[in-house]
């Protein structure tokens, strides 16, 4: 009996102080299952921890939006500074007096001291449509070449670099090679490329493909088509920027999507259409962009040629010039702003 007892009281069993230590057992069990009491000294600390951080107001959201947007704004102006300071020190000058020369109709004076000015107003603006039967058509015919040349120069640049971002022996070789033009093909080299019919394709005059277009289209249309083909071999000169910037853009897509997209049974086609064109489609604005600037001064580009013909005339001079100049930039900036305005808000819709 005394062994039962001494064993009872060691477990908790038929002992006196078994109903205190059960209860304070369920006491135990109790205050476990009604969760974690917090220490006095750190209840409010605790509290405040658990709690859940309050929403931002909508004016709270867009200050902090504003500011942020202000910082990158910021950090891009710090990359463009020692460009805008190479414009203002070295460009800012010209064109303004670019602008002022436009509207004075500019002469040699008697005594040939120097330059004499005098105020013509818009004359030399109006005159360009009006009285100036070559730059009307010139224009004209750039703007039909250029609606060509750049689709087929962005096509040709996103063709190679799809080609040079695949991997294969001599990667590194055929992409040095598709950008050396780039570095070479100045205006000097080009014009003397140009000189010793090396801008020019074989097979036009070889199969008549020069008579088959004026057959097939007007002479106007013909005209852009055949100046296109006469230089074809130089315009894809031109094309090493381009593709270096599609290169740089597919870098940008990860190839985690990829994987993902084949693992679904993708085929490569629906994975360019629904993966990488839309991610690339920034970088062909900036490409279309960069393809318009580029053409526009180009070594044989008609309308520059007129400009420069007209600033040597004595009948028309600087001003005239000047006047074409102005024109001629603000024609071009009507693409690049339609462009530039279509990408923003393409950006915005991503938002």
């Amino acid at each position: 009996m005394n062994e039962r007892s001494d064993i009872g009281t060691a477990f908790g069993t038929g002992a006196p102080g078994a109903g205190t230590a059960s209860a304070g057992m369920t006491g135990s069990g109790a205050a476990m299952a009604a969760g974690p009491v917090p220490a006095a000294g750190l209840s409010g600390t605790a509290v405040d921890a658990a709690a859940p951080r309050q929403s931002l107001t909508e004016r709270e959201h867009r200050s902090r939006r504003r500011r942020l947007n202000a910082a990158e704004s910021l950090r891009g102006l710090l990359f463009l500074l020692p460009w805008l300071c190479g414009v203002a020190f070295f460009l800012a000058y010209p064109l303004i007096y670019s602008i002022y020369v436009s509207f004075q109709k500019i002469g040699v004076k008697p005594d040939g001291s120097g330059l004499s000015y005098t105020y013509v107003g818009w004359s030399n603006f109006r005159d360009a449509f009006i009285l100036d039967n070559e730059f009307p058509v010139e224009m004209l015919q750039f703007v039909y070449r250029s609606v060509l040349t750049v689709p087929v120069s962005v096509i040709f640049a996103l063709l190679v670099a799809l080609m040079l971002n695949q991997r294969f022996p001599g990667r590194m070789v055929f992409r040095t090679i598709f950008f050396l033009p780039v570095i070479f093909a100045t205006g000097e080299v080009i014009q003397e490329l140009n000189a010793q019919g090396q801008g020019t394709i074989p097979f036009l005059q070889q199969y008549n493909v020069t008579d088959l277009l004026y057959s097939t289209f007007s002479p106007s249309v013909a005209k852009a088509i055949t100046g296109i083909l006469d230089q074809f071999v130089i315009v894809l000169w031109y094309s090493g920027i381009q593709i270096l910037i599609f290169l740089a853009a597919f870098q940008t897509i990860a190839k985690s999507t990829y994987e993902a997209a084949q693992i679904d049974g993708a085929t490569p086609w629906e994975s360019f259409w629904k993966i990488t064109f839309p991610a690339i489609v920034p970088f062909i604005v900036l490409n279309l962009i960069y393809t318009v600037v580029d053409l526009a001064t180009y070594p044989f580009n008609p309308v520059l040629k007129l400009i420069t013909l007209n600033m040597e005339d004595v009948d028309t001079g600087y001003g005239y010039a000047s006047a074409l100049g102005w024109i001629y930039f603000i024609i071009l900036l009507i693409p690049i702003a339609v462009l530039v305005i279509w990408s923003r808000r393409q950006t915005r819709e991503k938002r």
